[in-house]
């Protein structure tokens, strides 16, 4: 029997060798587009801004990574696109609407942890580089939560009902008004538009709907604490 199975050793042996160069093939990708998109910040920006917007980045899809991790899904390490972004690939088939949602979310809680830690170095240094990190930041957050299929928001607006979404189109064209901050309103417009939409979940959740809106204040709150630091190219 067992000279039977001994020529699928090799076999074996090289599957388990491809997998290894397979993972570090994505450890790569993950390195050298982490790369590439910070020196293209720093060639705008400078380089203490340029890292800094990376790693803030990073963060972001940290967020999310970390999230689908501890659920014990499937993900593989960020990629990013210099000038475009950044994404994480995970399998979501089978996933529940609700955790789907919670885990998109993921990302902008981790972006506005790295905005508030950025706001108070600022606050306590005065260095205005800080202060342009925590507003960038900030923003692509919330510009992140504009509930259209390519951003965060696209997915996590799939878990609330039409009454839900409403309440939050509501919500964001108060802070737009408030804050005077204009990317409160393309995500109010993003509401507006999935209020029509067909694809209300049957049983919408309430957590996600109160993640949603804690995002948006909390972000925006950071917004209104730093006006005028918007980050200067070079």
């Amino acid at each position: 029997m067992g000279k039977e199975v001994r020529p699928l050793g090799p076999l074996a042996l090289l599957l388990a060798k491809g997998k290894v160069l397979l993972g570090a093939l994505l450890k790569l990708k993950f390195i050298f587009s982490l790369a590439a998109f910070m020196a293209v910040y720093w060639a705008l920006y400078g380089a203490k801004f340029g890292i800094g917007f990376a790693l803030l980045i990073l963060l972001h899809e940290m967020g999310h990574f970390i999230d689908i991790k501890r659920r014990g899904l499937p993900a593989e390490m960020p990629v990013f696109m210099p000038g475009l972004g950044a994404y994480v690939r995970w399998q979501a088939l089978g996933v529940p609407l609700e955790t789907r949602s919670a885990i998109s979310l993921a990302g902008p809680l981790a972006g506005l942890l790295g905005a508030s830690i950025c706001a108070l170095i600022f606050l306590k240094t005065g260095d205005g580089v800080w202060g342009a990190l925590a507003h960038a930041t900030a923003w692509l957050n919330i510009l992140n939560l504009i509930p259209v299929w390519i951003l965060d928001g696209g997915q996590a607006v799939l878990a609330l009902s039409k009454f839900q979404r409403i309440f939050l189109l509501a919500g964001a064209l108060a802070l737009w008004v408030v804050l005077g901050e204009n990317v409160f309103f393309l995500v109010a417009l993003g509401f507006a538009w999935r209020s029509f939409t067909k694809d209300a979940p049957t049983q919408p959740s309430g957590g996600i709907l109160l993640y949603y809106a804690a995002l948006l204040v909390s972000l925006g709150g950071l917004m209104w604490m730093l006006p005028n630091h918007a980050p200067a190219m070079r």
